[in-house]
Parts: C-alpha cells; sequence; structure tokens
C-alpha cells in the first residue's frame, strides 16, 4: 500500500514500484504533487501503486507516443451513444480541440498546454459556459487514455485553490430570465400574431404550463394526446445535417404530464382546427406543425392574409372573398377590408405554400420566439436589431410587414422579458410550481429529473398532491387570463379569443 510522507508543510505520496523501490507521486511534468492533507496524499500514492500493479506503467514506451488526432478518432470510433451526444462530442472535437493539440503526443499534453488553449479560447470570444464544456470533454477523453496507460495522470483536471480567485464568477453563466403565467400568455400571443396562425399560441401555452422539453414538444404525437395528461414517449432532436432524429427522451425520462382541464381542451380544440396529418420524415402524425411553409419558392417574406383579416376584424375566408370575388361582399365590408389590406401592404399573390411539416428550432426561436419575448427582431445583415413595428389596433397591435413598415406603424411592442428563450419557459414552469408549493418529488416527475437522494427513494407521489397542483395551475392562467381582460376584451387571435369570451362570461365582464 502507498503511505503518506510529511513534508513541511505539505504531504506527499509515496508508493512501491518494485522490490525495494518507492516513487513520489507526480504530475504530467514530473514534478511532485504536493497535497493538503494525509488522506489525500495515501489515496493519491494507493491510486498510483494500483496502476503499477496493474502493469500500466510497464508498457511499451512506444505505445505512449501515439497522437491526441490518432487516440481520438479511436475512442470516438469506440463510443455508442445517442445521436445528439455524438454530434456534440464531434463539434467538440473538430473545432476546438483538433486544431490545437491534434499532433501533440498524448503523453506530452500538459497542465500549462492545457490552461493555455483555454486562454485563447477565451480571447476568441467564446462564453465561459461553451470553454467549460469543451475541457469537459478533453477532460473525459484524456480521462480514458490514463485509463489505457498513455499517460499516468490527467491534465485537463482542475486542482482546487488554484486560479485567481477574483476571476472565478467569471465562469459562470447568466442567470436564466424567466416570466410569468401572464407573461406566457402574452407571449404565445404575440408569437400568434407573428407566424399568422394559432399553432404557436397553443404550443407555448403547453410548453409554459407543462415543462416539456423543446425536443418533446416537436415531437408529441397526437396518439399520446389523453384527456387528463401528454404522455412523454418520444422527442425530434434537430442535427447539424438538419435531420430531424426521433430518439427517446433525455435520459430515458419517459413520463405521463397532468394537465389541468383547460389546457387539455386547448390542445384538443388545436389538434381538432388543424387536422393533422403524417409526415413524411417519420410517417407519424404530430400534434403540432412547423412554422413557414414546405418549398423554397414561397419562402417570401411579407403581410399575410391572416394579418388582413385581423386588421378588418374579419374572417380570413372573408379577405379571400374580398380579394377574389369582391361583387359577393356588402360594401361595407369590402372597403373595410380593403382599408386593412392598405395600412398592412398587402400584395395579392404574396406568401404561399404548406406548413413544413416541423419547427426548426433556431427560426422558432430567433424570427417568432424573441421578437415576441423582447419586442425586437434579431440582426440580420445589413439590417441591424430593431422593434417590431405594429398597428395599434386591435390590442396587442397587427405586426407590419413589407417596405417602409416602420413609417407605417403606430408603435412598437414593448418587452416582455427580454432575454427569454424557448427553453427558459422550462425554468419558468418548474419557478410556477415552486411558488404553488409542490412536492419535490412531484416537481421532478413532472421535469422528466431524476433525484437519488435517499429523501428522493422514500417520497411518493399522491393523488392529492396532483390535484392541488393542477388547482394551482388552473388559477395562475385564470389569474393570467383576467389580467389580459384588463388590455383588451379580445384578442386578433381566435384561440385566445374564444378563451377571453369565455372567461368574460365567466366573471360578467
Amino acid at each position: 500500500m502507498g503511505y503518506a510522507e510529511k513534508r513541511g508543510d505539505y504531504w506527499r505520496g509515496r508508493y512501491k514500484v518494485g522490490p525495494g523501490k518507492y516513487d513520489t507521486v507526480k504530475d504530467s511534468s514530473g514534478a511532485t504533487l504536493r497535497f493538503r492533507t494525509r488522506r489525500e496524499a495515501e489515496q493519491a500514492a494507493n491510486d498510483a501503486e494500483a496502476k503499477v500493479r496493474a502493469g500500466t506503467r510497464r508498457r511499451d514506451p512506444a505505445a505512449r507516443r501515439v497522437s491526441f488526432g490518432e487516440y481520438v478518432n479511436r475512442w470516438y470510433a469506440a463510443l455508442d451513444l445517442a445521436a445528439s451526444t455524438m454530434q456534440n462530442y464531434r463539434r467538440h472535437i473538430e473545432e476546438h480541440l483538433l486544431p490545437t493539440f491534434e499532433r501533440v503526443a498524448v503523453a506530452d499534453i500538459l497542465p500549462f498546454d492545457v490552461a493555455a488553449w483555454e486562454k485563447r479560447e477565451r480571447a476568441a470570444g467564446y462564453a465561459e459556459s461553451s470553454i467549460k464544456t469543451w475541457r469537459s470533454t478533453l477532460h473525459l477523453i484524456l480521462a480514458d487514455a490514463v485509463e489505457e496507460g498513455l499517460r499516468d495522470s490527467n491534465p485537463a483536471s482542475r486542482r482546487r485553490g488554484r486560479g485567481k480567485r477574483a476571476g472565478r464568477s467569471r465562469t459562470r453563466g447568466p442567470e436564466k430570465v424567466v416570466t410569468t403565467a401572464l407573461g406566457v400568455l402574452l407571449i404565445a400571443e404575440r408569437a400568434a400574431l407573428l407566424s399568422g396562425r394559432d399553432d404557436e399560441f397553443a404550443a407555448i401555452i403547453t410548453k409554459g404550463f407543462t415543462g416539456m422539453r423543446w425536443g418533446e414538444l416537436v415531437g408529441l404525437e397526437t396518439r399520446y394526446l389523453r384527456p387528463a395528461g401528454v404522455r412523454v414517449e418520444w422527442q425530434l432532436y434537430e442535427l447539424d445535417t438538419g435531420e430531424l432524429r426521433r430518439c427517446p427522451p433525455k435520459d430515458d425520462s419517459h413520463r405521463t404530464i397532468d394537465l389541468p382541464g383547460w389546457l387539455s381542451g386547448l390542445i384538443a380544440d388545436h389538434v381538432a382546427k388543424v387536422a393533422p396529418k403524417p409526415c413524411a420524415c417519420h410517417g407519424l402524425t404530430y400534434a403540432f406543425r412547423g412554422y413557414g411553409v414546405a418549398n423554397s419558392t414561397a419562402r417570401r417574406s411579407g403581410v399575410r392574409l391572416v394579418d388582413v383579416a385581423r386588421r378588418a376584424g374579419v374572417s380570413v375566408g372573408t379577405v379571400s372573398a374580398a380579394l377574389n370575388r369582391p361583387e359577393s361582399l356588402p360594401e361595407a365590408t369590402r372597403a373595410r377590408v380593403e382599408a386593412a389590406a392598405a395600412d398592412l401592404g398587402y400584395v395579392h399573390g404574396g406568401p404561399a405554400g404548406d406548413p413544413a411539416a416541423h419547427w426548426r428550432r433556431n427560426g422558432f426561436a430567433t424570427w417568432l420566439f424573441q421578437p415576441a419575448a423582447s419586442g425586437r427582431y434579431p440582426r440580420k445583415a445589413p439590417q441591424v436589431a430593431r422593434p417590431v413595428p405594429v398597428l395599434a389596433e386591435p390590442w396587442p397591435g397587427i405586426p407590419v410587414r413589407g417596405r417602409n413598415a416602420s413609417g407605417r406603424a403606430d408603435a412598437c411592442w414593448v418587452s416582455i422579458a427580454a432575454g427569454l428563450t424557448p427553453h427558459g419557459l422550462r425554468h419558468t414552469h418548474k419557478t410556477l410550481m415552486e411558488e404553488l408549493g409542490t412536492p419535490p418529488k412531484l416537481m421532478d416527475e413532472r421535469m422528466g429529473h431524476e433525484d437519488g437522494s435517499v429523501q428522493a427513494r422514500y417520497s411518493h407521489v399522491t393523488a392529492g398532491m396532483r390535484v392541488r397542483l393542477l388547482d394551482g395551475l388552473t388559477a395562475a392562467w385564470l389569474g393570467a387570463l383576467d389580467a389580459r381582460l384588463t388590455f383588451a376584451p379580445g384578442s386578433p387571435v381566435a384561440a385566445l379569443d374564444r378563451l377571453l369570451e369565455a372567461r368574460r362570461g365567466e366573471v360578467g365582464r
């Protein structure tokens, strides 16, 4: 067994390497490691001696000269992980590790090399959270190299107490932005106005009040919709190639998410209205369709027919009749539609085509969710980031598109929750459950998390817990509807307008 030896104000580890021969625990550069406690030194010495007994130190020196590039190719080929994990590892390796370490022998990589690489990545402007992730991948690769005997220690390990104390906070990511039940409702309404349909309204409300992951929401099949809940069996994960891979939910978190009656009704009404069909890519029927069109020839931006309908306060069919069969409508209705089309700059024969089968994460987040939450379109060359221009009536405003949109607009949207992301709705739902006093066991079940502690093993979810949570979510939703009614009695989003009308009848407004 190894042992610890006191050396002034530190301990060092000593271990047996042969009959009557001992060595000292050292780092990859050959310097003696100094330990703060006797226990740490003994543990390190025991580990080193175990490697000697396993024969890892007696390997052929030529075998320890393999380059990082050669080793990591073999390491990656031996993995058998989820497609999303394989894609992430490949990106980390090809874009951030190989450019620096490819030709360096695995045994020659020093802690100083890793620190210098990390410093260069930081100077290049990468986020601290990203650099931390890439270093974790490097640590994993080199840890396996240690196990194979290609080196004696892992140079990517972080030693406690090293580095600038004042700089530790730099590695912390920004706090996640969350919103309220009312914020979820208002963002969903705006997203529906931007897309020109009610699908985004139903989807964002579902995400905000269930905490589903993005891939689980996109991959929600109609056959897993239940009157009292939704069953999470699969997700759709978008690879870099653009392929949407159908795979089990993260960490195999198969579960049933309980739904309050109002949310179950909202989803059922949505599915009944859109009557989704099986997609061409998977042959399965999904609850939510993608935004945009399926063919590239119809991907032109501009005012949509539904925008004119909402501005004029009529149905889409009425607008179509006014444009194609004007003699079939009363003069007043036709004039109202023509005035709305002129205000919005609508061009007959504009965007057309069938909706895409599935949302794309970046397109949804960048052009629907972010403008709805922040009130600003993102930067896209040659245009800079800019407010979303809207016509003031009906509230909350109809987005104006096309040439001179800002000149024709009456106002612009203010921010609801700047910095909120679609994943932030998952944080929002967890926070809402905390406010409602939901037991941790039920929160973990709903979010698809697993708590391996002893306390979690001895607690169980009861029917009463579920009822109290659903009652709390219903109260939060009704409070959001009541607050929304104080802004305007109706909505240009048809799905929300029906909900507001029903609520007005309940409260007698």
